[in-house]
């Protein structure tokens, strides 16, 4: 692809066109894209291979993250299929009703326009998006990380070669080439672009919320807790513990810091330590943790760690534990283990977050687990939408008037 301000001029071409391409064209775009992405899954894995070898400078947990194998490719193909047969979401009549005056007022589901994504690592990132892109009739442009260059470029052309016979292959782009300054003038061209979705570190996304003239949908970092009240069955606990902590530690939705009421700490570090947890998870803590864990002290309860490490703090009360989670959580997903209903009902009811659990994994805080087939990112703000965005979070609306000679007067 030629230089980055060419590229949005053709997408905003594609803006004009995609909408107009029937809803069986852009089925028919994203079956033939999931076919390409399996037939050409030697291409993109050879891609994969020169980006982790060039990946020296990530943690182990990153350079997992960027990795992608036979069976994760054809996983990510299979889910372009679910997005493909989920309701066209496109031209849908949200709201419709007659003024006294005899006007007619529709409101009509629309797609934003172009679509800015900015993100880091994961490459799955590029099929996600443009799949719920093409569904919804919006063009996107996806500013992966450097790190993954050569994967990101393997999967938009593969996935630009699929739709072109459907729809115009300008609906899905990447950046490769731009730089730091570069992206800040993409944030200034409120004209080029409808909105921007960045995804990564809290840094990025801070700095693209603080800078950015262009619309911005804030999916905020991940600084997630466990709250294991005093009811709490204690091996449900660990289970959830265990799975929010160590299924995949470099995600949003990981558990980052571990809160234990205070009448049954003993009783949980215990456990703890009969599993061995401070030998498949870095602990910090205070001394009342150290007296059962293998534990470095608490740089800061707001660190997002995307590792294997994880802050435990014991707590008083359940207000405490609120209190705490209110002054260090970012919004995000947020888990009570209580066999307490009342105290369950208090945390849901009085936690400030996206995503409140009784009793389960924050992990399940994701597009695909909620049924929405993928998702554009976990929004942590309150305007538009908020947690995992599916195909209806990807539009906006609206309203189409008709009249026979009214006027104001």
């Amino acid at each position: 692809m030629s230089n980055w301000l060419d590229i949005v001029d053709r997408a905003n071409e594609a803006k004009k066109k995609l909408p107009l391409a029937s809803s069986k064209n852009r089925v028919l775009a994203m079956e033939a894209m999931s076919k390409a992405l399996i037939d050409n899954c030697d291409y993109i894995l050879e891609q994969n291979k020169i980006d982790l070898e060039n990946a020296v400078n990530i943690t182990p947990v990153m350079k997992k993250r960027l990795s992608l194998t036979k069976e994760k490719l054809i996983s990510i193909a299979e889910d372009v299929i679910s997005v493909s047969k989920l309701p066209d979401p496109t031209n849908q009549t949200l709201e419709e009703f007659t003024r006294p005056n005899g006007l007619k007022i529709k409101k009509v589901s629309q797609p934003f326009g172009v679509i800015l994504t900015i993100f880091e690592s994961r490459p799955n990132v590029c099929v996600d998006i443009a799949s719920l892109s093409i569904k919804t009739a919006n063009v996107c442009v996806l500013r992966g990380g450097k790190e993954a260059k050569n994967t990101n470029k393997a999967l938009v052309d593969t996935i630009r070669n699929a739709i072109k016979d459907y729809i115009p292959e300008d609906s899905v782009n990447v950046l490769l080439d731009t730089t730091h300054d570069d992206v800040e003038q993409m944030l200034m061209m409120k004209d080029k672009f409808d909105l921007c979705v960045p995804r990564g570190s809290k840094g990025l996304i801070n700095h693209v919320v603080n800078t950015s003239l262009v619309p911005v949908i804030e999916t905020g970092a991940g600084v997630c807790h466990v709250f294991i009240d005093e009811s709490a069955d204690l091996n449900m606990a660990y289970d959830i513990l265990l799975n929010g902590k160590t299924s995949n530690p470099a995600v949003c939705n990981a558990t980052e810091s571990l809160l234990i009421h205070k009448n049954i700490s003993d009783k949980v570090l215990q456990l703890l330590k009969e599993k061995k947890f401070d030998t498949i998870v870095s602990v910090h803590g205070d001394e009342n943790i150290k007296k059962y864990l293998n534990a470095s002290p608490v740089e800061s309860f707001d660190t997002e760690f995307d590792d294997l490490c994880i802050n435990i703090k014991i707590v008083s009360s359940i207000d405490e534990a609120i209190e705490h989670i209110s002054k260090y959580g970012t919004k995000h997903s947020e888990v009570i283990v209580t066999n307490d209903d009342n105290n369950a009902l208090k945390f849901m009811n009085e936690i400030d977050a996206a995503c409140v659990y009784h009793n389960a994994s924050s992990r399940f805080t994701d597009g695909g687990c909620f049924g929405f087939g993928a998702e554009l990112g976990i929004s942590t703000g309150k305007l538009h939408a908020r947690g995992p965005m599916g195909l209806k979070e990807m539009m906006t609306y609206k309203y189409l008037i008709s009249g026979n000679g009214q006027i104001r007067k």
